[in-house]
């Protein structure tokens, strides 16, 4: 019995270690690269990374039915929304080190998720046909305004990344200003709504309508030649423009994670943020998903910066108010008849 007590306590302890040297991640990132940076900090910490991709809503449903059952210690995804509304059900636990609160702006992170990457949301048009003096001064409120009737494509309503958008506007003007620039919006629409960022561009590219609204990233995507030649050539024909300039700077997005409630290694987890947020971790993910960085002193692949660098962000939103304003933004595109 001795020998048997005796060996369940050395298994114990082998189980114990196995599991204190490891970190789950369910990550709704659709990139192979985030796998090979996973692969870089084991090297360095020992640490293994123990992988489940997925879309958002089957990752969510998964943790929230498993309860405390849930291996997974960290949750990332493309979106500071869904950070947020998952953290209001309550999944995440509060998780910072210094190294956090000083690698990440305190508007791109908050006391449960942490944001990883930039992405702005921006207006695409043809320098064929519009000068980007044409432009100066241009908003994301702009346009609702009549003179771009019938010239502007933009994804569904279902779209998270719309819904950040919107949800941004109602932070900055109300919900009920935010309604009336969404009618507008639909009014202006060249084309129903239909197809992803990379098919906005795309129509702009071909002359079915003069302003996209589309991600930074890709418009890189698209010249880099990963995506064909057809779309590369029509990347060439456009141009993205950052708006709000004069104001509040341009609307600014994250892929981000947070530390989930029942999380069995919760020390690993946040050396992975951390190590996330270092010079070499964040040239990774700039080199590969062409994102902008997160932290100061790396500088976005040269395919987007080709754009410029010295756009305003803006830094006055936080981006935790787009998870409490989703729902009443997709409430307000439905209303005006977005599909």
């Amino acid at each position: 019995m001795k020998k048997i007590s005796i060996l369940a306590f050395i298994l114990s302890l082998f189980v114990n270690s196995v599991f204190a040297n490891e970190v789950n991640v369910f990550s709704a990132r659709h990139y192979d690269s985030d796998v090979q940076l996973y692969e870089k900090f084991t090297a360095k910490t020992g640490i293994k990374v123990n992988v489940v991709s997925g879309k958002d809503k089957a990752l969510q449903k998964r943790i929230t039915e498993e309860g405390k059952d849930c291996l997974a210690d960290l949750y990332i995804t493309a979106d500071a929304g869904r950070l947020g509304a998952f953290q209001a059900k309550g999944m995440f636990q509060r998780a910072s080190s210094p190294a956090l609160k000083k690698a990440i702006p305190s508007n791109f992170r908050s006391a449960y998720w942490f944001g990883i990457a930039k992405r702005a949301r921006v207006i695409y048009y043809s320098p064929s046909r519009l000068n980007e003096n044409d432009l100066q001064g241009m908003t994301y409120e702009d346009l609702a305004d009549n003179y771009w009737k019938g010239k502007v494509v933009i994804r569904k309503s279902n779209n998270v990344y719309n819904q950040s958008l919107v949800a941004s506007l109602i932070a900055n003007n109300g919900k009920k200003k935010t309604a009336e620039w969404a009618k507008g919006v639909v009014n202006n629409m060249a084309r129903t709504p239909k197809g992803n960022d990379r098919a906005q561009i795309l129509a702009v590219a071909a002359g079915e309508a003069e302003l996209a609204v589309a991600n930074t990233y890709y418009i890189a995507l698209m010249l880099s030649g990963k995506k064909g030649p057809e779309q590369q050539a029509a990347a060439k024909k456009v141009r993205p423009f950052f708006p709000n300039q004069d104001g509040r700077g341009t609307h600014m997005n994250i892929s981000g994670g947070g530390v989930l409630k029942h999380a069995p290694n919760k020390k690993n987890a946040i050396k992975l943020l951390e190590f996330l947020l270092t010079k070499e971790a964040q040239q990774h993910i700039v080199n590969n998903t062409y994102e902008y960085p997160m932290i100061e002193g790396v500088k976005p692949h040269n395919l987007i910066a080709q754009f410029g660098l010295n756009f305003k962000q803006d830094l006055k939103t936080k981006v935790s108010s787009y998870g409490k304003n989703q729902a009443a933004a997709l409430k307000i595109m439905t209303e005006a008849g977005w599909e």
